[in-house]
């Protein structure tokens, strides 16, 4: 381990609620070793930004990590141009001429549908009736695996987002991963004699087309159901949540003062879907007075960044005006999320205008609290809201 100093943190607290904490680190100890988390967390922004970068020292390469021992070696645990390949590979689907040219009708069919199901002056679960299955059919659309649910979509993702992050080893959190991959798997073989012979412009399309190995089309397609359904339901969500509290901000917005896009980008900086990526030191290596060896385990806690009062003026505040050109919600560096103009491209593009747009009224319900939970990866757990179009 490092010789950052040690800090214990009780991991219920922190998953229910991780912004103090990290306040409190990078305040007395922005490099810190945490012995609940088996891992050297890494919390300003400045630190992240530099180090996400120094990919011969803090690698995303981890042959030993879960990531890699659950779904497969991904393009995001590989650097340098092993990682390039694959990302290159992918691009033709969710480059910005795609996305514009293709990907955007699909989803207005796919929020349109949706919403024309809800039932007129009702009392919905937000997440569980619009957020989840209009990410889960975008993500459909994306992957090529239009053979499955949305449901099964995103239980999927959900078995993966948990197994990978669980750094307690709980077994019950492992089998689910595992049956998780192994339907996706499935899934992958059925429609496999389908897009061989009409091959699209999907994530399954364009690696197959690639020439790929199938193993590492696999583990990449599993990579962008684990965080192309969880992150955007959670935001689509979240950025509703978070303009239905603040009246006033939501007022900017409805004015044509702020855009969609400010008010999604804000609310993945304020409560950060992703809050933390894992790296390995590949070699011997000091920052200031703490020094690692090689293979320490660091987290770069995206979450912590995105509320460094070094840059971010009253942080911890939802505000829709802010500059978020600091914010690392999409990540930085080589690793910067491949999927974030689609991601852009769902949420602000059609979720939020055609949501707002089709509700003569819509306002939380009182009747139910608002859950948040997690700190590697955050969001609202559910969204009770009283639904008019």
């Amino acid at each position: 381990m490092s010789t950052a100093p040690r800090v214990d943190i009780d991991p219920k607290e922190f998953w229910a609620d991780p912004y103090p904490m990290l306040a409190k680190m990078r305040k007395e100890a922005p490099i810190a070793l945490v012995p609940q988390l088996g891992s050297t967390l890494l919390t300003s922004r400045d630190d992240i930004s530099i180090s996400e970068k120094q990919i011969d020292v803090f690698s995303s390469h981890q042959p030993a990590g879960l990531m890699n021992r659950l779904m497969g070696h991904n393009m995001m645990r590989k650097d340098g141009e092993a990682h390039q390949i694959e990302r290159r590979a992918m691009f033709p689907t969710v480059s910005p001429k795609t996305v514009k040219a293709h990907w955007t009708a699909l989803f207005q069919a796919h929020a349109d549908r949706i919403l024309d199901r809800l039932a007129i002056g009702s009392r919905i679960d937000f997440m569980r009736d619009f957020a989840l299955p209009f990410s889960g059919e975008c993500l459909k659309s994306i992957t090529g695996l239009t053979n499955i649910g949305f449901a099964d979509m995103d239980a999927w993702s959900q078995g993966m987002i948990e197994g990978i992050a669980n750094y307690g080893g709980d077994p019950a959190v492992e089998a689910r991963c595992h049956a998780a991959t192994s339907g996706i798997d499935a899934a992958i073989d059925d429609i496999l004699p389908v897009m061989r012979k009409n091959p699209d412009q999907s994530i399954l399309g364009v690696l197959l087309a690639s020439g790929m190995p199938m193993e590492s089309v696999r583990a990449n397609v599993k990579l962008a159901i684990s965080g192309g359904q969880n992150e955007p339901r959670k935001a689509i969500a979240g950025t509703v949540w978070a303009l239905l509290t603040h009246p006033a901000q939501f007022d900017l917005v409805r004015k044509g003062e702020v855009t969609w896009l400010q008010a999604f980008e804000e609310y993945a900086r304020w409560i950060s879907p992703i809050g933390m990526s894992p790296r390995r030191i590949a070699k011997p290596w000091s920052i200031r007075d703490v020094s690692f060896e090689t293979d320490d385990r660091v987290f770069l806690m995206f979450g912590s960044a995105n509320r460094d009062e070094k840059h971010f003026e009253r942080a911890d505040a939802f505000d829709v005006r802010r500059d978020t050109s600091k914010s690392v919600a999409f990540g930085a560096g080589p690793h910067f999320c491949a999927g974030a103009f689609a991601s852009r491209a769902m949420i602000a593009d059609v979720a939020l205008p055609t949501v707002f747009a089709r509700a003569s009224r819509i306002e939380l319900a009182d009747d139910e609290p608002v859950r948040i939970g997690g700190w590697a990866f955050r969001g609202l757990q559910n969204l009770p809201v009283r639904w008019e179009r």
